[in-house]
């Protein structure tokens, strides 16, 4: 039969004989459409990406992922080696530190009375909920306590040094931040203001301000951003696992460019890209940037994070294991 670049594999019919996920993941590659067989591809970059001993592998998260019980499999996969370096937001910071200092969170629906249901002193993320007294104040007495114990280390930090020490200060197995802190795995988080965390150093520099000769914690934000440049300019190549859009996203894919782009890249995000925001651009788009290398195996999943990563993620422990990860800051 004649060949066509505009024709990959036959489509195969499916039977019920699926019983494992690799059964699942071999079926998204026989069905042909439609974003199962884009979740295939996702599997097969990934493993081609820790099949090799020389890349860098980044992971990076929106906090919304951190609400729900997915925190728990990327804690996981985190302890596990699949994870050189992690960029997330302020909300992951908030949602990890509060379920890890006892806060409940509780499913719920997207359609509700947002009124009542603010009256009643709940928080909503989309269909998931956290009361109110579950969220903030867990998380500014955590962040206080810490900072009282770390202030008297030294004045100046920069966030990824305080969220290891403040990973070691964290007895939950679930938790993002201690698994980074245990594992060694760098957590960048470059609008860490935008949340209750950033707020909480900065109600801690107040009450210090207040007291008679209190000294202040100082932020050095640059002090991460150098890091960050010596990690991707010390990687033989670079990989990404992209879950989601916004700042996380592009921090990684900004700092990819000096490096002449990233080798491997997974993006699964529901966001469109025809209002031209970068949440929902592909793969394709960055290598006009050089975020993206024009040879990178790539795989964009447009699908929701809480149908793919139980599947992906499973798969790829199930065929490594464990990854001696790249070992990156002392």
């Amino acid at each position: 039969m004649a060949t066509s670049p505009f024709l990959a594999g036959e489509v195969l019919d499916l039977d019920t004989g699926i019983v494992t996920i690799d059964d699942l993941i071999e079926a998204y590659r026989r069905i042909g459409g439609f974003q199962g067989r884009h979740l295939a591809d996702a599997a097969d970059v990934l493993l081609s990406m820790y099949s090799s001993e020389d890349v860098t592998v980044f992971l990076s998260f929106t906090g919304n992922l951190i609400a729900t019980g997915l925190r728990g499999l990327l804690a996981k996969f985190i302890e596990r080696g699949f994870v050189d370096v992690i960029i997330t937001t302020a909300g992951a910071l908030d949602h990890d530190i509060a379920k890890s200092m006892g806060g409940k969170y509780y499913s719920s629906y997207f359609d509700v009375d947002d009124v009542e249901m603010g009256k009643e002193g709940i928080h909503r993320i989309g269909n998931v909920a956290v009361r109110k007294e579950h969220y903030g104040p867990l998380i500014e007495k955590f962040v206080h306590s810490s900072l009282e114990e770390l202030i008297k280390v030294k004045d100046e930090w920069g966030i990824r040094e305080l969220l290891w020490e403040m990973g070691k200060r964290i007895d939950d197995e679930y938790s993002i931040i201690r698994a980074a802190s245990r594992a060694g795995v760098p957590i960048y988080v470059p609008g860490f203001v935008d949340g209750a965390f950033g707020t909480a150093i900065l109600t801690f520099n107040e009450i210090q301000r207040a007291r008679t000769g209190g000294r202040q914690i100082r932020i050095d934000v640059l002090r991460d951003e150098r890091e960050l440049m010596e990690i991707v300019y010390s990687s033989k190549s670079l990989g990404a696992l992209i879950i989601g859009g916004g700042i996380s996203k592009h921090h990684v894919i900004w700092w990819s460019q000096f490096a002449g782009g990233l080798d491997y890249v997974v993006y699964i995000t529901m966001a469109i890209e025809w209002d031209g925001s970068l949440s929902g651009a592909r793969p394709k788009e960055a290598i006009t940037w050089g975020k993206v290398k024009p040879t990178a195996k790539q795989a964009f999943v447009l699908e929701d994070a809480t149908v793919v990563l139980p599947i992906l993620i499973p798969y790829v422990v199930r065929k490594y294991g464990f990854r001696k990860g790249v070992r990156i800051i002392s």
